[in-house]
């Protein structure tokens, strides 16, 4: 039991991580938008798309 509740804090505290950093970005409101929904309904597969992909990657797709 006290794996999964490790676990679970983990999570929380990526996702919380990758909240503060889409918050803090300097993107546009609707893509801050879409991340915070991506994150909050998939903490952890959003948080790991936010890190490979987010407005600081270089890989972001939106930016020109």
């Amino acid at each position: 039991m006290l794996g999964y509740d490790l676990m679970g804090v983990i999570v929380l505290l990526l996702a919380i991580w990758a909240l503060v950093g889409i918050l803090q970005s300097g993107a546009a409101p609707v893509e801050k938008l879409i991340w915070v929904i991506v994150v909050l309904v998939m903490p952890l597969l959003g948080f790991i798309l936010w890190y490979l992909l987010g407005p600081g990657s270089k890989n972001f797709p939106l930016r020109r």
